[in-house]
């Protein structure tokens, strides 16, 4: 209501602007008033049309709200100050449409399929606490793209040929001696990926016990790239179980995947090779034969100057400087074989339809909810859903892989595809780190000085870090504990499925309160706290409000009071600004999820759910509802409480938490 309401503010004011001064503004302006008694909206647009109109901007103030005639769902323009002009909106007209959940439809939002890939974890082990923040990230963006109307399509991209799985492979066969069939067994054990993790960590310290073991590395990364053999059986077997990990461990956190494309068919369907024929048709890649990167097939990196030729010279006529090798990214090493970058490349060429080739698909993993995930192949179902071809992409990737996305983003441009360059957004993130708190409830052994530190970083190569699943199992066995003392009169089963709720809720909201480019220090003590900014917290506030109604002996999601004369009593005058700032705050849910769409920034709707929460446990204590003796008061009161519990839970819902019913 509220972002439908300023955009129609928006167009008066450009239709004013072009019939009374024949002026066009590109973007007009409008803020929010420090104080709600204030209005609404505040509108600058004075100052900016000041030099335009050669007039004072409080004069040009006055000409709008002297000319601009009603709004609906507006009360009048003000002038203030200089030149500010201030909107109040009619508060009983508001209120009455978002008591009765009016939600006006809007033609704007634009068109055509969005496709997130997130999570992309390396299927070779266990997923930790860092994976965790980018499919919660990738997960609640997806939320937000869907209840702002789009279409999207969720990718989980599975590097099932890179090092990290190589490594594994080399721990299985070069330390442990295991054959195909022994890991084959293997696999079938419960938290196979919890034995890769530990197995993972061994081969990192083998490689630094004699650096010529790294040559068994590159061996096996070859033999998994040509495919066609033992090792590359062994790889699909692994990858693919970890990956089946991977799924049930999202699961946990109601995180789903439409499909799963991986890397291996890239090669083996040869989107490599069509993508590398245009990469050097274009120019975009060139053939080094002398220096550090002799034998590679190299491109500029983003911000260098411009490619080099063949022979290693300046491109005739681009003016610059040549470049030096370090200004080269190796997109095919000297061996033949291809880097993670030459493969996204690819990879982001078919996202765009751009490639003229397409995966063979098959059904891989069936949620609850019987929706199907599928995954690529060689040759699949002839009937499956259609992938790719997407208007806009969203990686969400952390931060240390920029220059790897802006390397894929100047090869699309490279190849003469600027648009779909620009629809591409590398959705960065930092890492997730442990306090020395958590870190040592977690038994792990620090010195007197890391116990000092601001945060302890993790480490999968060392085999320190926190597992997705044990710090679930972790965060639900510390809820429980909570729940069973609160309330030993229900069930065991139905105590689990709480501490579950509050857990999940209380982990997704840790993981979005973060602006995303802060490095998090998780912390298991404050993320379960049912006070501050927490999920508990805002859990709680709905639980609060669904009391009321259950004591009155009311439903809250039916429960509609919607006379204008009580509203328009309560809601007017100055002793009514908290209550319909209230309201007001109620009001924004789609004005923040516009705003965290905007700017790729879920952490907005974190603080609006605090900010939600909090205001509505204020009114919780200052108004004791049930006990109303005004009868119009206590049913307005009821609405207050209806509307506020109902936007809780709209918000919540979009972060992935759903809020149980006793707490």
């Amino acid at each position: 209501m509220y972002r439908h309401l300023e955009q129609r503010l928006k167009q008066r004011i450009s239709d004013f602007l072009r019939a009374t001064y024949q002026l066009e503004l590109p973007k007009i302006v409008i803020e929010q008033p420090p104080k709600v008694d204030l209005g609404e909206y505040a509108l600058p647009l004075a100052f900016e049309l000041a030099k335009k109109l050669r007039k004072a901007p409080r004069k040009i103030a006055e000409e709008i709200v002297a000319g601009i005639g009603s709004i609906e769902g507006f009360e009048k323009l003000e002038l203030a100050g200089a030149g500010y002009i201030n909107a109040r909106v009619d508060r009983t007209q508001v209120a009455l449409a978002l008591a009765s959940d009016q939600r006006p439809t809007t033609s704007d939002s634009p068109s055509g399929k969005i496709l997130v890939e997130h999570s992309s974890i390396n299927p070779n082990k266990a997923a930790h606490i860092g994976h965790l923040r980018n499919a919660i990230l990738g997960d609640t963006f997806v939320r937000l793209l869907k209840s702002a109307g789009r279409e999207v399509d969720v990718q989980n991209y599975i590097d099932n040929t890179g090092v990290q799985v190589a490594d594994v492979i080399v721990g299985f066969l070069h330390i442990e001696k295991k054959s195909k069939a022994e890991i084959e067994q293997l696999e079938h054990q419960p938290r196979f990926d919890y034995y890769c993790w530990d197995l993972y960590a061994r081969v990192s310290q083998w490689y630094e016990q004699d650096k010529q073991n790294l040559q068994v590395r590159l061996q096996t990364l070859h033999a998994i790239e040509q495919g066609g053999n033992e090792t590359a059986e062994i790889a699909d077997l692994i990858s693919t179980s970890v990956l089946r990990r991977h799924l049930e461990t999202m699961e946990r956190l109601d995180i789903e995947y439409d499909f799963l494309p991986r890397e291996s068919e890239i090669l083996h369907l040869h989107f490599w090779d069509a993508a590398f024929t245009k990469l050097k048709e274009s120019g975009v890649l060139t053939f080094e034969d002398q220096g550090k990167n002799k034998g590679c097939w190299v491109m500029r990196r983003a911000g260098t100057s411009k490619p080099l030729t063949t022979d290693g010279t300046l491109r005739q006529g681009s003016g610059q400087a040549p470049n030096t090798e370090e200004d080269q990214k190796v997109i095919v090493r000297s061996n033949n074989t291809v880097g993670y970058v030459g493969k996204d490349i690819a990879y982001h060429m078919w996202k765009f339809g751009l490639l003229g080739r397409d995966f063979g698909y098959r059904k891989f993993f069936r949620y609850p909810n019987h929706k199907d995930c599928w995954i690529s192949t060689s040759d699949g179902e002839k009937e499956h859903p259609h992938f790719g071809d997407v208007a806009e992409i969203y990686n969400v990737i952390d931060a240390r892989q920029s220059e790897a996305q802006n390397t894929v983003i100047e090869a699309l441009r490279g190849l003469g595809h600027g648009e779909a360059a620009d629809h591409y957004t590398h959705f960065s993130y930092e890492m997730v780190a442990l306090t020395p708190r958590c870190a040592m409830e977690l038994g792990y052994q620090l010195s007197e000085e890391d116990k000092t530190r601001s945060y302890i970083e993790v480490s999968g190569r060392k085999g320190f870090g926190v597992k997705a699943d044990d710090l679930l199992d972790t965060l639900i066995a510390s809820a429980k504990k909570e729940v069973d003392a609160r309330h030993p009169q229900l069930s065991d089963t139905e105590r689990l499925d709480i501490a579950t709720q509050i857990a999940i809720g209380a982990l997704r909201y840790f993981m979005l309160k973060f602006t995303k480019n802060s490095v998090i220090a998780f912390d298991f003590k404050e993320a379960l706290s049912f006070e501050g900014e927490t999920g508990p917290y805002a859990q709680y506030a709905v639980v609060r409000a669904t009391n009321i109604f259950r004591k009155g002996g009311l439903d809250p999601v039916t429960y509609s009071q919607s006379n204008a004369e009580d509203f328009s009593k309560y809601l007017n005058g100055s002793d009514a600004n908290e209550l319909w700032e209230l309201w007001l705050t109620a009001a924004k849910t789609s004005y923040v999820i516009d705003q965290c769409i905007a700017t790729t920034e879920p952490a907005y709707l974190a603080k609006h759910t605090f900010q939600l929460a909090q205001m509505f446990n204020t009114f919780y204590h200052r108004y004791p509802i049930l006990s109303e003796a005004d009868e119009g008061r206590k049913q307005f009161l009821l609405s207050t409480a209806a509307v506020v519990r109902r936007e809780l839970i709209r918000v919540l819902a979009v972060m992935g938490i759903t809020v149980p019913a006793v707490m």
